[in-house]
C-alpha cells in the first residue's frame, strides 16, 4: 500500500476539491434530452480550465474523459449520442490528473422521476459509500471497508459486483491495493491501512445477480447478464491521522 507525503495530500486535497466542483456542475447537466457526448466534452473543457488533464485519457485505448453508463451499465460506458430519457439511472464516473496527481470519483443519479423502488436501490448504495468510507482508518484493513460494502447493500436486497474494485489513487490512477465489494475470507486477512493511504472506494453493485457482460460493439462497456440496473458510487479518500478525508466531495 503506497502512503502519500504531508506536501502531496496537499496537492490530492487541491485536486480532488477541483474535481467534487466539476462533478457538481456535470450532475446538473444528467437531464431527459441530455446527450452523453456533449456531456463528456464539458467535462474535459471543465478539467483542462482547472488546471488538469482527464485522467481516463490516460489510460491505453480509452479517447473519453468520462464513463457514462446508462440503466443495466455498470462501468467502463463509452458517451455515445443516445440521449438520456426520462425514468433512465445514469452513472458518471470521472478522473482527474493534476500538478502529478490523479483523483477519481463517481456518482449514480436519476433522469427525471424514477420509481420508489430504484430511489430505494440508490440510497442503499449511498449509504454503503458512507460506511465504507468510515472504516478507512489507520489499523482497520481493506477487509474492513469491504465487508461494509457487502453487508450494506446485501442486507438491502441487492448484490455486490464481485469482478470489479476500488484501488489505491495517486501518481497512478489505479495502484494498489484493490478494494473489493465483498470479502468471504477471514476479516484479519485484509491488508492493514496505513497513515497517508489515499484510496478510490467505490461501491458497484445491482439489482440482480453480479454475473457481467463485455460488449461486443466497443469492447469496453460492462453491463449486468441479466439486464438488471446498476449503481456506482465512489470518492477519493485520504487515511489521515484523525480519520478518513474525503478528497472528492
Amino acid at each position: 500500500m503506497k502512503t502519500k507525503t504531508t506536501e502531496e495530500l496537499i496537492v490530492m486535497r487541491e485536486g480532488g476539491a477541483k474535481l467534487a466542483t466539476i462533478k457538481e456542475e456535470l450532475r446538473a447537466k444528467i437531464v431527459p434530452g441530455a446527450v452523453p457526448q456533449d456531456i463528456d466534452k464539458e467535462a474535459e473543457e471543465l478539467i483542462r480550465k482547472a488546471g488538469g488533464e482527464p485522467s481516463f485519457k490516460m489510460v491505453k485505448g480509452y479517447l473519453w474523459t468520462t464513463c457514462i453508463n446508462i440503466n443495466d451499465g455498470v462501468v467502463h460506458g463509452i458517451p455515445t449520442r443516445v440521449p438520456f430519457k426520462e425514468g433512465d439511472i445514469v452513472s458518471l464516473d470521472i478522473g482527474m490528473f493534476y500538478k502529478g496527481f490523479h483523483t477519481d470519483t463517481s456518482f449514480t443519479t436519476p433522469v427525471g422521476k424514477i420509481a420508489p423502488a430504484t430511489q430505494k436501490f440508490l440510497k442503499a448504495g449511498e449509504e454503503a459509500l458512507n460506511r465504507a468510507i468510515k472504516n478507512a482508518k489507520v489499523g482497520k484493513r481493506i477487509s474492513h471497508i469491504s465487508m461494509a460494502i457487502q453487508d450494506s447493500i446485501e442486507r438491502n436486497g441487492y448484490s455486490a459486483i464481485r469482478a470489479l474494485t476500488g484501488h489505491g489513487v495517486g501518481e497512478r490512477l489505479h495502484e494498489e491495493p484493490a478494494i473489493p465489494c465483498f470479502w468471504e475470507t477471514d476479516e484479519e486477512s485484509g491488508e492493514l491501512i496505513k497513515e497517508g493511504a489515499v484510496l478510490a472506494i467505490e461501491v458497484i453493485y445491482t439489482m440482480g445477480r453480479p454475473d457481467l457482460v463485455l460488449s461486443a460493439d466497443d469492447n469496453w462497456t460492462i453491463s449486468t447478464k441479466d439486464g438488471k440496473i446498476s449503481g456506482l458510487f465512489e470518492e477519493t479518500v485520504a487515511v489521515e491521522k484523525n480519520g478518513p478525508v474525503v478528497l472528492t466531495a
